[in-house]
């Protein structure tokens, strides 16, 4: 089987690998004499597969990505930018160049190539010296003068139905197009459309191998990205599965770094083009039964790594194909059984009517628990069809495809919108079930039925009695949910059963929240509760802020533990909320990982018996940083990178003036008018000295230098009159 599985895939990769050199080639032609290159807005990446080639690659999710590729549309040929380059970024470094260099290939070739130009495109001004014809296309007519250009460059995401159909045939005729904007940006400002099947750019190429994707790329800090050369060959997706076959068959030895970014070429690829691709979809289709295989299915234990490609690609394909079915058709997935846990078929399944308040907006814990495959039905009012409700199935959002390695598959919630007053509901790995309320819904009360999930260990303080809750806690679903009106915390259900009380874990749990709506001097009831869940690997770091937070397992009985909570705290758990809680304004470059743990600091001192902070934050450790930072040289780059130094600062502010210091100055930058608020980094260190300064009486500047912290001669100015302070010690 495992010989057949290969050759078939051999058989499947082979054309492009074949014509792998040949594009290699054209795209190193293609930016010769290209050193830089402009990285304008927040570029999105693209899909290169089947016959096309990339150009260029930039990073995203840690990986090189096409940020520019090319294909051959029959007669025509077609190139896409990641972003727009066809204005002001052709200013930027050997910009100009390269995009003369791309319309001219588009061109195929030509001496005086004709380009056409619609909406104000400012190619005409920018490469006036390159050889070209500019001709103004705009007009309604503007399809009929196609005839009269080798080239276009247009926005063709903004083209109709018709255009479409001419711009078909021309290109296949030996018309050029070329075309930038990011995927991402499409779809944000099309949240009801697919940006594989609805962009008329995607529509367009992607027969050819070509599209735009929906991922980010990350930007350089200068904004200018250095091109070492063409795109890495395993960023075409064809090409990367290949090299995943020959090294499975022994034929190709793929150094770590490159088997990871041939992984995540081709997951990438099956994710984004359309389901009824014929380059790749359908074809790698037929080998979806070879993804049941348990080698196949990842688990905390056996997780599936870069160094089993084909394994995770095999999933990824299960996956998609999975997420295209209709509910009906959904069956659970092997790997439910693993993460997040199954169901017993024996459990009975409840129906139940859920009161939902619609002023209180996101998810809206239901107490209920679907099981992996099981089809939910939901009815809601007739008013709230058009009320932009959804159903949610999982609580565990993050999305690992970018990860090296998966201890569950990458992606398994669910949330779909509630359309008619009957809808059916699936997942494959089942999980909680929630009603989404958007933002600023003005539905009202209303009642959302629930039939086919099974009852799950929910706590809800002032309303689960105690007698109730020792019943609640046997109930059969893996994992179980405690909610106040300001936190819910979610965790698998094996450590709640011991848990003879939850009301004071509670209660004590809304002692934080209020400790860090007080700091941040925002009112204690909050809009929506914040949410906390535990997951057996997340997208980013140990913890990571947002909604909800994210943490791994071993946090999970941390959780619980009333007894350490509230005498040790949790300096993790309150860091997160502590970014839930800072501001921009207050937080510049530098310090994002520092003012969130403001909160860290103050919950340990006014949440915790005994205070137990950071072993940072002790005295020797203190002492020891700020003398070593003052040996260096007081670098301010130092200061910014080391989240633990630079609190120290904070530390000392609030060690001298106490937390009403701090409170006022964030009450004030809470009230400020939009004009008042800092523009850029610059501005907010001279706000934060100027602020402070003036909130506690003193003059912070010498405080500020003595830190390598810079301000502009005027904030100092602003405060000179104050007294000048420095803490006891006299640094």
């Amino acid at each position: 089987m495992r010989t057949l599985l290969l050759a078939t895939l051999v058989l499947l990769a082979a054309p492009a690998a074949s014509s792998a050199p040949d594009k290699r080639t054209e795209a190193g032609a293609l930016v010769d004499g290209v050193k830089t290159l402009a990285m304008p807005g927040v570029p999105g990446n693209l899909t290169v597969f089947g016959h096309a080639f990339p150009i260029v690659a930039a990073e995203s999710g840690g990986r090189p990505a096409p940020l520019v590729g090319a294909t051959r549309v029959q007669r025509g040929r077609a190139v896409l930018f990641g972003h727009g380059y066809f204005g002001a970024a052709l200013k930027v470094g050997d910009t100009a160049r390269f995009v003369a260099n791309v319309l001219r290939w588009a061109a195929r070739g030509k001496k005086t190539p004709r380009i056409g130009l619609r909406h104000r495109n400012e190619l005409a001004k920018h490469l006036h010296d390159e050889g070209f014809v500019f001709v103004n296309l705009d007009g309604p007519d503007w399809t009929k003068r196609l005839g009269k250009v080798d080239a276009v460059a247009l926005h063709l995401a903004q083209i109709n139905e018709h255009e479409l159909k001419v711009l078909r045939q021309r290109i296949q005729l030996g018309l050029g197009v070329a075309s930038g904007m990011p995927g991402w940006g499409w779809q944000q400002l099309n949240p009801k459309k697919k940006l594989a099947v609805d962009n008329m750019a995607n529509r367009l190429l992607a027969p050819y191998g070509l599209m735009w994707g929906g991922e980010y790329m990350k930007k350089p800090k200068s904004g200018v990205l250095t091109v070492k050369g063409p795109a890495p060959a395993l960023t075409q997706a064809n090409a990367a599965l290949h090299a995943l076959i020959a090294q499975s068959e022994g034929k190709r030895t793929l150094q770590r770094k490159d088997a990871a970014l041939a992984v995540a070429t081709v997951t990438r690829a099956i994710r984004e083009v359309p389901p009824d691709d014929k380059l790749l979809l359908r074809q790698m289709g037929k080998l979806l039964k070879h993804a049941r295989n348990p080698r196949f299915l990842p688990s905390a234990q056996t997780p599936l790594t870069d160094e089993q490609g084909l394994g995770k690609l095999l999933l990824t394909l299960q996956l998609q194909q999975n997420d295209m079915l209709p509910p009906e058709k959904i069956k659970a997935h092997p790997a439910a059984a693993n993460f997040p846990g199954a169901v017993d078929k024996r459990v009975p399944r409840e129906t139940r009517a859920i009161a939902i308040d619609t002023k209180t907006h996101g998810w809206h814990s239901t107490g209920l628990y679907a099981p992996p495959g099981g089809k939910l039905t939901v009815r809601v009012p007739p008013q709230a069809v058009a009320a932009g409700l959804e159903l949610r199935i999982g609580a565990h959002k993050d999305r690992l495809w970018g990860k090296a390695k998966w201890s569950r598959a990458p992606e398994i919630t669910v949330q779909r919108p509630i359309a008619d007053e009957r809808s059916t509901h699936a997942c494959a790995f089942g999980g909680h079930v929630y009603v989404v309320v958007p933002p600023r819904s003005k539905l009202g009360k209303i009642n959302v039925v629930i039939q086919g999930a099974v009852a799950a260990p929910f706590f809800v303080l002032g309303d689960t009695t105690k007698e109730q809750w020792r019943r609640f806690r046997e109930l059969p679903a893996p994992w179980a949910e405690l909610e106040t009106q300001k936190v819910i915390i979610t965790v698998p259900s094996e450590f709640i059963r011991e848990l003879d009380d939850p009301e004071p874990l509670m209660r004590w749990w809304d002692t934080v929240m209020d400790g860090c709506a007080d700091l941040a001097t925002r009112p204690r009831d909050r809009k929506r509760p914040e949410r906390y869940v535990t997951d057996v690997q997340i997208s980013a770091g140990y913890m990571h802020a947002g909604y909800p937070i994210m943490t791994h397992l071993d946090a999970a009985p941390r959780f619980v533990n009333l007894q350490r909570l509230s005498t040790q705290g949790d300096w993790g758990m309150f860091h997160e909320m502590g970014h839930n809680h800072q501001h921009r304004d207050w937080t510049f470059d530098g310090t994002v990982e520092v003012t969130c743990n403001l909160f860290s600091l103050y919950l340990m001192e006014t949440v915790c018996s005994k205070g137990i902070g950071h072993d940072a934050m002790k005295p020797e450790s203190i002492r020891k940083n700020r003398v070593l930072y003052e040996k260096g040289g007081k670098q301010f780059g130092l200061w910014k990178s080391k989240p633990f130094l630079a609190l120290i600062m904070y530390h000392q502010l609030r060690a001298a003036f106490g937390w009403e210091a701090y409170k006022k100055v964030f009450a004030e930058y809470r009230d400020l008018a939009d004009y008042e608020r800092p523009k850029d980094d610059a501005q907010k260190r001279d706000q934060w000295l100027v602020r402070m300064s003036k909130t506690v009486g003193r003059n912070l500047g010498p405080f500020f230098e003595s830190w390598g912290v810079p301000v502009s001669k005027q904030a100092r100015e602003a405060v000179a009159k104050l007294p000048a302070w420095m803490p006891d010690d006299g640094r």
